[in-house]
């Protein structure tokens, strides 16, 4: 059976570590830091075979280069649009990647916004996408541009609703309490704020999450939305046209008022 293990790393990032039952090796997602995965491969005498990168940011990739020197034979996938040293081999859009030990095939998808030339990698229902989409909310724009973002969101969205959404950040709380300014009565909401309330009161992650619930609950993912795209309007003062439109209102306003 498939395992996705969270191995939480600074003060709230994720590396997700995937294994099979019974199987040595491992693969890791976005390993900003070497120490948990040391660990937790030495304490379950795992291999690590397989190094998955979404973006150039250091604490997505700054423990790879120590997980080389260690493991020198695991193989570390990239996006082809940035530039990450370490990176064995470039992905890009359509490029698929069978991990024999997982027992599972991976299809590159482009997710630029947050940076250049992000990359998410989707699979079996799983979907690993950075910095791209939050748990209620999403990525800044650093090096992407804000256009970029809500495509790249518009295209999540179009997976199965089943999908698991692996992020890589614990900022679901905050990024609901935004949610809650743009919808204040969405009783979906209002249920998963206390859920995940309860969740990291008893020292549980939030993450993963199903794209459905994305859907019925976060803000970025609901800009066809009336109530969403007025309460763009009215913290714009104007009229939006157009899923980008609203959806760059929404992250301004998150970015200036809120964080």
């Amino acid at each position: 059976m498939l395992e996705v293990i969270p191995q939480l790393a600074f003060d709230d990032n994720y590396i997700w570590l995937l294994r099979w039952q019974g199987v040595a090796a491992c693969v890791v997602v976005d390993p900003g830091d070497e120490g948990p995965v040391f660990a937790y491969c030495q304490e379950h005498d795992l291999q690590l075979s397989t190094i998955l990168i979404t973006h150039k940011h250091g604490d997505h990739t700054g423990g790879v280069a120590e997980l080389k020197r260690r493991w020198p034979r695991a193989v570390v996938y990239g996006p082809a649009h940035e530039p990450v040293a370490t990176v064995d081999r470039k992905l890009a859009a359509g490029d698929k990647l069978m991990l024999e030990a997982l027992r599972l095939e991976l299809e590159v998808m482009d997710v630029p916004g947050h940076t250049e030339g992000h990359i998410a990698y989707h699979g079996g229902n799983l979907l690993f996408c950075g910095d791209t989409l939050f748990a209620g909310g999403c990525g800044r724009v650093f090096s992407g541009s804000f256009e970029q973002l809500s495509d790249s969101l518009r295209q999540i969205a179009s997976l199965p609703p089943e999908t698991q959404v692996y992020c890589a950040h614990e900022y679901t709380l905050a990024n609901l309490g935004f949610a809650k300014w743009v919808e204040p009565e969405n009783p979906a909401l209002l249920a998963r704020i206390r859920q995940e309330q309860e969740k990291r009161a008893r020292g549980l992650p939030t993450v993963p999450s199903s794209l459905a619930l994305e859907l019925a609950t976060n803000p970025f993912l609901r800009t066809d939305q009336p109530v969403v795209i007025q309460a763009a309007e009215a913290w714009a003062g104007r009229t939006l046209s157009g899923h980008r439109e609203v959806f760059k209102a929404l992250r301004q306003w998150k970015d200036s008022d809120y964080d």
